[in-house]
């Protein structure tokens, strides 16, 4: 019998080997963060190298998500049947070599392939992880404190990777960033065996396949034709692949309802505060993950710094993540969960408005002062969610349960950048299309028009180079105030929602 199989409240407290396990498994966990900072701080250069349209880039930058989002939830099954650090290993050491293949990618078709199947493979990484500590862990207290540290392990690979990802870019080609997790996975896949333990569920059902085909056959169309809505393309089949997406979306559900073994528990959602928070967690990430690369192209883009500038000044915003992540479990025992939320969002919809403002001012100093408020107050929700949704699953579904809350983070995350993404490229377009210079080629537009981006790199060789990139400077600025404040009502928003919902401890 060992130790997470005792009874008695001595057995509940977790002994040096989980706590020197925890800190083994932050290591993916930064991983995965660093992979998605470093990522924005490319697209600039990557851009030029590679001259991706605006829906390839669009999908260079968040087809990792969607992949991971889509594939989450049988890798969180999978982790239960054959265990937890198995999968957790398999996907790291897959995770290293796809990063080597991206690197070296020659074209932006190759770079989208790559960064999906990256995704698939991340997806073994974020339910194994959360699933270990739910069964490492088994005093409350201790296990909400784990996991606020593997919430701010997630916000230490974020806050190091733009510093990371500034330097190779200073010295190197866009490619090197790519190369920054072979190093930490082969470092995982050394330790990993000898200090994690192993967790499985026994007699565990099979694999439903189709299930995993549908959440992703769902999940495409509807943000393919989002994005195609967004960059003018035809409404008709924009719409049509919306409502497929969203068909086999109700396929799916409907197909978890009849199935012994399910990839999503359904369950789960007869406790009220669960889907609540879940629905909550998906527009804490979606609106996390669409600023990153509106900020990232501000910085650079705009306000001109360098890759590593832009880096160093993006450290603060990982520092508060961390912070508001570490505090967290202290917090929770003065307050209320709901009251927590209510009161993180809430400033983080405050941080939001002030980068509004400060997108307006081109005032550096505004943007990153109000990014730190946003990552203090959005943090506890991510650690509060995870926590929730892995108490209340069963242990023989810890894997399954921790795959649904990184579903919903995922999913909103990659939403967020489509969908926040595609409102700052739609602004942009509509705003340089009218204050576009004369005298430029209609192909070198339409070039300009596709991002940021483009137009700098277009700017240099047109006479009218600097009147060009003023006005797209000027558009860019204006998609990102609206944008800042558009996700600064969805976060307000959120915050009533969990107070109002989530204050009664029944729920």
């Amino acid at each position: 019998m060992n130790v997470f199989e005792t009874s008695g409240r001595r057995a509940d407290r977790a002994t040096r080997r989980e706590w020197i396990g925890l800190a083994i498994i932050a290591l993916p966990c930064i991983l995965y963060a660093m992979d998605l900072t470093v990522l924005n701080l490319a697209v600039p250069s990557l851009s030029a190298n590679l001259k991706p349209t605006a829906a390839q880039l669009l999908w260079i930058v968040d087809i990792y998500g969607f992949l991971a989002a889509g594939s989450l939830l049988i890798m969180g099954a999978l982790g239960d049947r054959i265990g937890r650090r198995k999968l957790l290993l398999i996907g790291s050491a897959c995770f290293g070599i796809l990063s080597l293949i991206a690197a070296f990618a020659r074209s932006a078709e190759m770079l989208i392939l790559a960064r999906a199947l990256l995704g698939i493979a991340g997806a073994t990484m974020a339910p194994s992880t959360l699933s270990l500590i739910s069964n490492m862990f088994r005093d409350d207290h201790e296990r909400t404190f784990a996991v606020s540290v593997w919430v701010a392990s997630f916000s230490f690979g974020g806050a190091i990777g733009p510093v990371v990802g500034g330097l190779l870019l200073s010295h190197f080609w866009w490619g090197a960033v790519f190369l920054v997790p072979i190093p930490i996975t082969a470092l995982l896949l050394m330790v990993g065996p000898v200090l994690l333990p192993e967790h499985k569920t026994q007699n565990a059902g099979r694999l439903d396949i189709v299930s995993a085909v549908l959440s992703l056959a769902a999940a495409l169309p509807i943000v393919f034709g989002i994005k195609l809505m967004a960059e003018g393309g035809s409404l008709g089949w924009a719409t049509s692949t919306i409502a497929l997406g969203l068909v086999l979306g109700v396929v799916f559900i409907r197909r978890q309802m009849g199935l012994p073994d399910p990839l999503l528990d359904l369950r789960l959602f007869k406790r009220p505060a669960v889907a609540v928070a879940l629905g909550i967690n998906v527009l804490d990430f979606f609106v996390g993950f669409g600023i990153l690369v509106l900020v990232a192209q501000y910085l650079q883009l705009v306000l001109g710094l360098t890759p590593l500038e832009a880096g160093l000044w993006s450290i603060p915003a990982g520092l508060g993540f961390i912070v508001g992540s570490l505090l967290t479990s202290a917090v929770l025992r003065l307050m209320r969960p709901a009251y927590v939320l209510g009161f993180g969002l809430t400033l983080a919809a405050g941080g939001l408005a002030l980068m509004a403002h400060a997108a307006e001012t081109h005032g550096l100093i505004l943007i990153v002062l109000g990014n730190v408020l946003f990552s203090i107050g959005s943090a506890p929700g991510i650690t509060i969610v995870a926590d929730l949704v892995v108490s209340a699953a069963p242990k023989e579904r810890s894997g399954a349960a921790s795959a649904l809350s990184e579903t919903a983070s995922e999913f909103g995350g990659a939403l967020g950048i489509a969908l926040l993404g595609s409102l700052a490229t739609l602004l942009y377009r509509s705003t340089l299309s009218v204050t576009m210079p004369t005298g430029i080629p209609v192909d070198m537009m339409e070039t300009a028009l596709r991002g940021l981006g483009a137009a700098s790199s277009l700017a240099p060789s047109l006479d009218s180079g600097g009147a060009l990139l003023s006005a797209a400077r000027s558009a860019y600025t204006g998609a990102a105030d609206v944008t800042f404040l558009t996700a600064a009502g969805i976060m307000l928003a959120a915050a009533i929602v969990a107070v109002g919902m989530l204050r009664r401890p029944e729920t």
